[in-house]
This record gives structure tokens, C-alpha cells and sequence, in this order.
């Protein structure tokens, strides 16, 4: 008999990383996490990943998905659209400790970026992870098991539980600030029926789809830089969002770090598809 269980209430893929989410009512699961989250990055022309924690406004690209292409708005400009199946050629990128190969999106993605981004000195590039590319996250935190995944910071999904951030917010209106939606923590995965920060204490979860059984492991503490405090309708930042959790969420066991949400990795499952309302099944860490 599981520990505990819930349902999933929220998913969102951030294909573009930095760059705004798609909200889903399903997704499919691959060894890297969603399909399509954090497939595809802004560099610059060093190579050097780029987040909204050096331009804000990154988070104003909006994504689309659709059956051939990726397509990004942003204000102010005409829509691009990058095919999937287009002549790429390959470039050295760099995010956090990794670099690798990956597919560079071509001129017109890069005069597009280039346009809205506008950074005196930068030139920048949209490129996609590869299909011959392997990034791995931390044996230090997997147990030894080699989880992969893309451009995101580190591992495969997110998770949260709603109750987190609720707690959060009544914390913040208690201050006299405005409550905050889950999108400032970039979740793929939002869970319900659990107490507060509960996914700190999880092992694995378990979701019984109709074509096999999904399990991931819920292995390390997502510690939380400034990109929180950036208000993803606004591009504003302000300081009380990291304040707030910084009173209560500097977790010992991360060095005192200010956390919110586990990090996890597909142990089995990929290929199935997760769906909003899904019950799952989850174990508390031993």
C-alpha cells in the first residue's frame, strides 16, 4: 500500500528555457522529462546559455508547439517559426557545467532573438537540443542511476504540490504583497491532496496510465535563484516572493538553501502519457 496519494492538477512544458510555459491538459513522458520542455535555449555568441536572471523580458517569448514546427511571438514582433525538419549545423553551447553539441536554429531565428532581446554587445542564437547529444543528471542525487535530460538545470521534471504554494501566499498576503501563481517556480508537474512541501519527503511517485505504469523519483531539493521574483506578465522583479521563503524553506540538508519543489527523473514509464486529473501513488523516502 502507497504512503500517500493525489491527483495531478497542473502541467506546463517550458520549451524554450527561460522563456515562457505551456500549460497542458496532457503530456507524453520521455526519458528526458515532457515532451518538448527546455528542448531549445538562447545563447549568446560565446555559447553561454542565457536566463531571465540577465534579461528579464525573456520571459515575454511565448512558445507554440505544432505538429512540423516551433513557433515564438514575443511584443512587438512577427511570429517565427522554426521547422523542425530544417538544415541545422552544429554548435558548442555551454549551460551551467555541460557542454555539448546542439542544433543551431539558423539566421532568421537569431536576427529575430537579436531584434527583441536587444542587448548592446550580444549576439544571440536559438539552438535545439540534439539527438546525438547526452546530458546526465548528478549521480550524487540519482542513486547512481543515469537519468538524462536537456536544457533543463539539471533534471528531468519538476514537481510541486499546490498546498506549497498556497502556504506561500498566505504568507505574502499576511505581508501586504499580491499572492503569486506557480508559474514564478517553472513546475512540470503540480500534485494535490498533499500537506505543504510533502514532496520533500517523497521517494517515487506512481501514475497508472491507460498504456503502462509511469513511476519517477523524486531525488534532490530545487534550490531557488531570483527568477521567482520576476513577474512573468510583467517582467518586473521585486524582492518579497525569495524573502518570504527565504523565512521558512533554507532547508539543512541543502546547505541552507532556499528550496521549492523536487527535482525528479523517469525511472519507467516513458512513452506513456500523463493527464490533468490523474490519481498516483507515492512512497516517503526511508
Amino acid at each position: 500500500m502507497a504512503d500517500c496519494t493525489g491527483v495531478i492538477s497542473q502541467m506546463f512544458i517550458y520549451p524554450v528555457k527561460s522563456c515562457a510555459g505551456i500549460a497542458l491538459s496532457e503530456a507524453n513522458l520521455t526519458p528526458t522529462g515532457l515532451a518538448f520542455d527546455r528542448e531549445w535555449m538562447i545563447v549568446d555568441q560565446d555559447g553561454l546559455f542565457l536566463t531571465q536572471r540577465q534579461i528579464p523580458h525573456m520571459v515575454w517569448i511565448t512558445p507554440e508547439i505544432t505538429p512540423s514546427s516551433l513557433k515564438l511571438s514575443a511584443p512587438g514582433q512577427t511570429t517565427l517559426e522554426v521547422s523542425f525538419d530544417q538544415p541545422v549545423v552544429a554548435r558548442t553551447v555551454t549551460v551551467w557545467r555541460d557542454t555539448l553539441l546542439a542544433d543551431d536554429m539558423g539566421d532568421e531565428a537569431a536576427s529575430w532573438l537579436n531584434q527583441y532581446l536587444a542587448v548592446p554587445g550580444k549576439n544571440f542564437r536559438l539552438v535545439r537540443f540534439s539527438k546525438s547529444a547526452k546530458r546526465i543528471s548528478s549521480k550524487d542525487w540519482t542513486k547512481e542511476v543515469e537519468a538524462p535530460n536537456m536544457f533543463s538545470d539539471g533534471f528531468a521534471v519538476l514537481v510541486a504540490t499546490q498546498r506549497s504554494l498556497d502556504i506561500l501566499n498566505e504568507r505574502l498576503q499576511e505581508s501586504g504583497h499580491e499572492a503569486v501563481d506557480m508559474l514564478r517556480f517553472r513546475p512540470n508537474i503540480v500534485i494535490e491532496d498533499l500537506d505543504a512541501h510533502t514532496e520533500d519527503d517523497l521517494s517515487t511517485i506512481q501514475i497508472k496510465t491507460l498504456s503502462g505504469l509511469i513511476e519517477l523519483a523524486l531525488v534532490k531539493p530545487c534550490p531557488r535563484c531570483p527568477i521567482p521574483n520576476i513577474n512573468p506578465y510583467t517582467a518586473n522583479s521585486s524582492p518579497e516572493v525569495i524573502d518570504t521563503l527565504a523565512s521558512y524553506r533554507s532547508l539543512p540538508r541543502m546547505d541552507g538553501a532556499i528550496c521549492f519543489g523536487m527535482n525528479a527523473i523517469v525511472l519507467s514509464g516513458a512513452g506513456h502519457t500523463l493527464r490533468i486529473g490523474q490519481p498516483f501513488e507515492a512512497d516517503f523516502a526511508i
